[in-house]
């Protein structure tokens, strides 16, 4: 039986574009989306549609990643980076808005956006169709596609009023394209503080590098500027079943050795959680 549309993708056709041949608009028929010029996309039985051409659409988190970060947020510790997240967006964006989440993950962070905005949709892209799999169910007006963010996205110009980027890759210039000029880009990154105490127990653990903030600046200027900045920073007690949550969910638990992690010596039981979330303007 053919897959039909969630209530939230069929909200959000209209932003999208072929990845083919870029014409519009995506149709529904028997359980895919098809352009005029006829390129279909499979509509996924969990509720995700696959628009990635010409490469796997397998890459990105695998199974074990996922698990893993949707029982450590469920845990509440990142709240207060999801909350500023979803203030940034609140104060600049009307309650109608339309928010796209570039490397959206599981859409937890998506989600809290659209609790501050009850009149606005969502769309989430990602890589890793395990994440897309929680991402489409994440919230009731959220929809989810899968996508690779090095590559043009599959979007309208000027479709969406907030462009939210949260611990993930970026591709400024298309983030100028598909952001509205009165919308705003809102970036969440780690300082090098962030879990400064988890790192130095596992040195094999993903360093930040100490230029970070400076490349993305200089990749972000010639689109935009920062209007606003909020420095969320406050230390978070961490069980073990969370420590290892937490190693797990990141690029680290494919450099971290299982001897490390089953030593408790080597995991803290509190740790600094420190990330700037900005907002800014495109130019």
């Amino acid at each position: 039986m053919p897959v039909s549309l969630t209530p939230a993708l069929e909200l959000s056709l209209d932003l999208l574009r072929c990845p083919t041949c870029r014409k519009r608009p995506l149709r529904p028929v028997l359980g895919a989306l098809r352009c005029p010029v006829g390129h279909t996309f499979d509509i996924a039985r969990h509720g995700y549609v696959g628009l990635l051409t010409g490469t796997r659409a397998t890459s990105g988190d695998d199974t074990a990643m996922v698990q893993a970060r949707d029982r450590f947020l469920s845990g509440g510790t990142y709240t207060p980076i999801r909350e500023a997240g979803a203030r940034l967006a609140a104060d600049c964006v009307s309650e109608q808005a339309t928010v796209v989440d570039v490397g959206c993950g599981t859409g937890y962070y998506l989600a809290g956006v659209l609790d501050q905005l009850p009149g606005a949709r969502g769309l989430g892209l990602d890589t890793s169709v395990r994440a897309l799999r929680s991402a489409a169910r994440a919230h009731e007006r959220g929809a989810a596609v899968a996508w690779d963010v090095f590559r043009p996205l599959p979007l309208v110009d000027g479709a969406a009023d907030t462009v939210l980027n949260v611990f993930a890759p970026r591709n400024p210039a298309e983030f100028h394209r598909v952001l509205r000029p009165t919308g705003r880009l809102i970036v969440v990154r780690p300082t090098g503080r962030h879990l400064a105490e988890l790192r130095g127990r596992l040195p094999a653990m993903v360093k930040i590098d100490p230029a970070k903030e400076q490349r993305l600046h200089r990749a972000l200027d010639p689109f935009f500027e920062a209007a606003v900045t909020e420095h969320v920073e406050y230390s978070a007690t961490l069980s073990r079943p969370n420590a290892l949550d937490l190693v797990a969910m990141t690029p680290s638990a494919r450099r971290v050795s299982r001897a490390d992690l089953d030593d408790g010596r080597f995991l803290p039981d509190r740790v600094t959680v420190s990330a700037l979330a900005t907002a800014y303007r495109p130019r």
